[in-house]
Parts: structure tokens; sequence; C-alpha cells
């Protein structure tokens, strides 16, 4: 035993060795050849030990946050996930790793875009490929909640564990991706007029660091960040998890599937008449109000304050899809560019108190549907949000004459 205990040590020492090399300036390429020629495959868990101990030894976080994607670059390819648990569906990491098959397809319709950029010759053409980079990015920033729940529910029960330098690490990287993000998105709004060499330099430099910014995030994530979390977790915690996502919300993917730990875990038993909420005119229960709002006959999605899509209801007939990826989300970027104007004009309009109603109506697949927006306020008229109602109006609109006698609708 103690000579496995030494195998292990040694290697260790060597991944950290070379690591440090690394800091040194050695070349990732160079380090890559020596990793395959002296270990052979790297266990995950011991990147991240080794990360914490160089922080630890006094290497600063900074130091580690700045050289973290040529550590990512030497070790790829060398990391082993010989023995790794799984996670089933509904499980935090499970919907995790979902969220980055989502990200992940973003980021290849990206990179087609980027081609398509880079070829060609005619400003003129470039309009519609940068709407579609747009629409890609508006995507992209869904991310936030995917590092949020990390942030936030994750890495407090690494912490926990002892395990304090990788959510630090990975936090700053997060912070870096968020930079880039913000960058990309303001090119993008900037780039109404641009020539073919605009367009490039900023791809080149503004949109692909961002996305790859992204990507090797997803890579650190699936070969290290997950696979130890995995290991180390308990059930009891990995439910505390699943059960608060929902308030932060999912990214560019709604996991339908439920989760339950194998292990019984012990929650606060609360009958829902303790939960009862008081109104001005009477009170309901949380169920109660669940099922008033799934039974009217229209859709409403409230967008609070700071523009964030908080609520929207789930009758049996909706008239347009909505997702539990979208709560969290901002909603201008819940709509395609050539109507976010639109979407914003309400807003402002509403917040500034110039307007409280915005009533539209559209023809969908030979329906009638009317669309109406609705400023909510305080009872001192400060702005609390939006309230969208969204109301199939076809067969309403055919009645003629009246009803008085007992008729029940067809299901």
């Amino acid at each position: 035993m103690s000579e496995l205990k030494d195998s292990a040590r040694k290697r260790k020492d060597l991944l950290k060795h070379m690591i440090l090399q690394l800091h040194k300036g050695k070349a990732p390429d160079e380090v890559k050849t020596q990793l395959a020629r002296l270990l052979g495959e790297v266990p995950y868990g011991d990147v991240m030990e080794i990360e914490q101990e160089l922080i630890r030894e006094g290497l600063p976080v900074e130091e580690v946050l700045k050289l973290c994607d040529i550590h990512t670059a030497a070790l790829k390819g060398q990391i082993s996930h010989e023995g790794a648990k799984t996670a089933p569906p509904g499980h935090p990491v499970h919907t995790f790793k979902e969220e980055n098959r989502a990200l992940q397809w973003e980021i290849d319709s990206l990179k087609k875009l980027y081609d398509e950029i880079h070829r060609a010759t005619d400003a003129a053409a470039l309009g519609g490929t940068l709407d579609q980079v747009r629409t890609r990015f508006n995507a992209l920033t869904d991310v936030e909640k995917h590092y949020q729940r990390k942030e936030h529910l994750l890495f407090p029960f690494l912490e926990k564990h002892g395990i304090t330098g990788p959510p630090k690490v990975m936090w700053g990287k997060h912070d870096e991706t968020r930079e880039f993000l913000k960058k990309a998105i303001e090119e993008l709004q900037d780039a109404k007029q641009t020539t073919t060499e605009e367009a490039k330099n900023v791809v080149d430099l503004v949109l692909k660091p961002a996305s790859e910014s992204i990507e090797e995030m997803i890579y650190k994530e699936e070969n290290i960040l997950l696979p130890m979390s995995l290991d180390t977790l308990t059930e009891p915690e990995w439910y505390s998890v699943y059960t608060q996502s929902i308030e932060i919300g999912f990214c560019l993917y709604d996991p339908t599937d439920k989760w339950e730990p194998s292990e019984k875990v012990e929650e606060p038993s609360k009958d829902d008449e303790d939960l009862r909420i008081q109104l001005p005119s009477g009170s309901v229960t949380p169920t109660e109000l669940n099922a008033m709002l799934n039974s009217i006959p229209f859709d409403l999605t409230f967008v609070d304050k700071d523009d964030k899509v908080r609520y929207f209801t789930q009758g049996r007939e909706r008239i347009f899809a909505r997702t539990r990826a979208v709560l969290g989300r901002k909603v201008q970027l819940c709509h395609p560019p050539a109507s976010v104007h639109i979407v914003q004009q309400i807003i402002d309009d509403f917040k500034a108190g110039r307007e409280s109603r915005a009533p539209f109506w559209i023809t969908l697949k030979d329906r009638f549907i009317h669309i109406e927006y609705f400023a909510l306020r305080d009872e001192n008229g400060e702005y609390l949000g939006v309230l969208e109602v969204s109301q199939d109006l076809t067969e309403k609109r055919a009645l003629e004459g009246e009803q008085r006698l007992l008729t029940y609708a067809n299901e």
C-alpha cells in the first residue's frame, strides 16, 4: 500500500514540476510531450489537487489564473477519467453537461459564421451574417446562469470539503469570460455599418476570444471540475444544489427529469397552509395560485424591473413556447435582433411612465393572436416590471348571439 502511495506522490510531484515549468515560460507543447512520455495519463483529481498545493505553497491565485489556459492546453488529451462516476438525468452534473452541449452547439455555429465573414469580399453580404452572429452571442450570454450556479451552489460545497484553490481560479476565469462577452456584445451592437476588413478584425480580436473562453471552460468542467465534484459532494449536498438551481435558472437547456438522491434527505416539512400568500383581497396557497394561473385561457410572462424573465404560466395550450431556460435571462436577449428595438422601446416608455399598455395582434397559422404588455407598478407608482398577456381569440371573435344555458366547453 505504501508503494502505491509513494507512486501516486511521485506522479503528483512530477506533475507539479511540469506546471512550474509552464510558469517559468516553458512551451506547452514541449511540456505536453514530457507528460505523455513520463505519465501516460493524468488522473483528473491530481490536476486540481496540484493546483491547490501550488496556491497553498505561495503561488498567487492571479498567477495560476493567468496561466490556467496554458495548463489546460498542456494537459489536453492527457487527463484520465478511468473509474469516474456518471450522473443520471436530472442530476445537477447531468444538467451542467447538457448545458455545455447547448453552448458548444452555439460555439460551433459561430465558427462557421466566422469562416463566412473571413471569406466575405463584399460588405453588403455581411449584414445577414452579422445578424446571425448577434443571435448566437445573445444565446451565449445565457452562460451567466451556468456560472452562477457553479459559484453560488457548487463552489461552497467544494470549499466545505477543503477544496478552495480551484474554485477561486475558475471563478476568476468566469469573470474573464464575462468581460470578453461584454466587449463582444458591445462590438456587435456598434457593427451596423462596417467594412469586411473591420468585421474580420472584430472576429479575430473580440469575438473569437469570447467564444473560445467559453469553450475552454467547457473542457475544464467536463475533464476536471465535474468528475472531481462527483467524487467529493455527498448526495444530500447534491440535492441542495438541485433544489436551489431553479432560483438561478438554467442555460439554454430545461431539465425535465426529476432527480432524487438514493438516500433519504430530511427536509423541513411545511404544510401548504403555512405558505399561504396574503393579498389585499384574500389569500391563496402556492398550490392554489399555480393551479389558478395555469388554468386561465391565456399565457402570462412576467419580466422584472431589471428586465429579467422571472415567471411564465404553464397552461396546457401555450401560444408561444417557453422553457425554464429563459428564467433569469434578459428579455432583450429572448428576441431576434430585428424586433429587439421594439421590446426596448416598450420597456423604456414603461419605466419613464410615458405609457402603461402596448397592444399588438397578429395572425399566426390562421389563428388570431392578441398580445398586450402591461406596466406593473406598486401603490406609489414605482415600476415593478412588465406583464405580457397573450391570447388566442380565434374562437371568441367568431361568437354570435348569446349562450344562457349551461353547455360545457369541449376539452
